[in-house]
């Protein structure tokens, strides 16, 4: 080998290993950025002698982060963690952004948007022992359907409560937002003709005018005081069955039947979170590989994967001219990994001894 030619090539590599340093730590640097935004947080308090700003940001933190447990935890493990203190909570809190603010007789007003850090929150909500979930907005068909048996009734639409004010205080941090039915004389027929079999009836006629692979047919049933709830759920491919009866349900009353309409909204939504739950007990490693050289589907390939939740961590574990080895840590199945990666328009070939990306 001549001398020319020698230090040709280490100044080719030394270049390479340069570039490759300056990669690995632009890709911690991402990684790290993943946030949790939580949007739409009005504060309001009185503008007296005592007013304090660093208080209102504070404020702003902490019901931040009880919209984020909301959203990101079954109803049960709620009270597990609410009472985190400030100082934790601080600590989770990547940045926060005063949208609005303004004084009206004398009272500050101010619109928020805080961003936890995504990495520390699911760190903290593990030592809690508390598995999160993806938060993923859903559209989904619903369709309540109320039969008073008292009066001997079917109620569809105008007429039915349920499907009146379904839609009535939505919270920020629900996941499903739900597509009611049209007033539809020929669904009406539908329902009249297979009354005799509701409970068993499939409502396929119905759905699939609404291009939602996703519903929830619910069938009220009063008898006196008594409320009997039959869910019939398709969430993802998965299909439920849910009864449910309220006692002492005062049907007169507005207030007792939106707390019927809230306990079923409730319960939804932990079956849609409990779909997308991160089992942060599962760390399934993965090896992947991607050609050096080909520098725009490495940045690609790091950007999509640092958007899946279920993504623990990833680091580049190898690298040569010729490859670069990544080392995954997932929490979940390979074939989960395999669906989500390839949803992100990224081609894995899984017939290579270590995974490829192409």
């Amino acid at each position: 080998m001549s001398q020319i030619n020698f230090f040709y090539k280490l100044r080719l590599y030394i270049f390479f290993l340069s570039y490759v340093l300056l990669f690995i730590k632009f890709s911690t640097t991402f990684v790290c950025a993943d946030i949790y935004k939580i949007a739409k947080l009005e504060v309001t308090e009185p503008y007296e002698l005592n007013f304090n700003k660093q208080k209102i940001i504070e404020n702003a933190f902490e019901k931040g982060f009880i919209e984020l447990i909301k959203k990101i935890t079954i109803s049960k493990d709620f009270s597990k963690i609410q009472d985190t203190n400030l100082k934790v909570i601080k600590s989770l809190v990547d940045s926060f952004t005063i949208i609005d603010e303004k004084f009206v007789d004398n009272k500050y007003f101010a619109n928020f948007e805080v961003d936890f850090n995504k990495r520390l929150v699911l760190k903290y909500f593990e030592k809690k022992n508390i598995f999160t979930s993806i938060p993923i907005e859903k559209k989904i068909f619903i369709m309540p359907i109320f039969i008073d048996l008292d009066n001997k009734e079917t109620l569809l639409f105008s007429e039915n409560f349920f499907y009146i004010n379904w839609n009535n205080n939505a919270e920020n941090y629900h996941l499903l937002k739900y597509v009611l039915p049209n007033e539809d004389l020929e669904d009406v027929a539908i329902i009249k003709k297979n009354f005799e079999s509701i409970e068993d009836y499939n409502f396929k006629e119905i759905i699939s005018k609404y291009d939602l692979k996703d519903y929830i047919i619910i069938i009220f049933f009063k008898n006196q005081n008594k409320l009997k709830t039959l869910s019939k759920i398709k969430l993802n491919n998965n299909n439920i069955i849910q009864n449910k009866i309220f006692d002492d349900v005062k049907f007169d009353e507005q207030q007792s039947l939106e707390k019927v309409i809230l306990t079923l909204k409730t319960n939804f939504e932990n079956k849609w979170k409990k779909i997308n739950q991160i089992n942060t007990s599962i760390k399934l490693p993965l090896t992947l590989q991607i050609e050096t050289k080909n520098y725009d589907l490495i940045n690609k390939f790091e950007s999509e994967i640092s958007k899946l939740d279920l993504v623990s961590r990833f680091y580049i574990e190898n690298f040569s001219t010729e490859m670069t080895t990544y080392k995954i840590i997932y929490n979940s199945t390979p074939d989960r990994f395999i669906q989500e990666i390839n949803k992100d328009g990224i081609k894995l070939n899984t017939s290579f001894k270590i995974w490829r990306i192409q």
